[in-house]
């Protein structure tokens, strides 16, 4: 486990461990933020059990993604470690532009 950590903190060009630290606690509360998020947003359009799955998908693409996004990097900058959150998002952002583009090359 040692090795995995060094290895995340060496990756994200972090020094200590109360960083590495605040940096899971970050991605864990984005995460547990984002499911209120997709709770509220699939009701307030009113899907059930007989959604068809192409539809969740595209409002998790629309809705709940952007919104992981922008509650880590909140969640990020009230934590101190707005570099950082800024980074991820920025380097998300161009993952997902890499992929659009790679579907639907212009």
């Amino acid at each position: 486990m040692k090795i995995l950590f060094n290895k995340l903190k060496e990756r994200w060009d972090i020094d200590n461990n109360r960083q590495f630290l605040l940096i899971l606690v970050i991605f864990s509360i984005s995460g547990m933020s984002v499911l209120y998020v997709r709770k509220i947003a699939f009701a307030w359009l009113g899907f059930t059990g007989q959604t068809p799955f192409w539809e969740e998908a595209v409002v998790w693409l629309l809705v709940v993604v952007p919104s992981y996004q922008l509650l880590f990097l909140i969640y990020g900058t009230l934590l101190g470690q707005f570099e950082f959150a800024w980074e991820f998002v920025k380097n998300n952002i161009n993952r997902l532009k890499y992929l659009a583009e790679k579907v639907n090359p212009l």
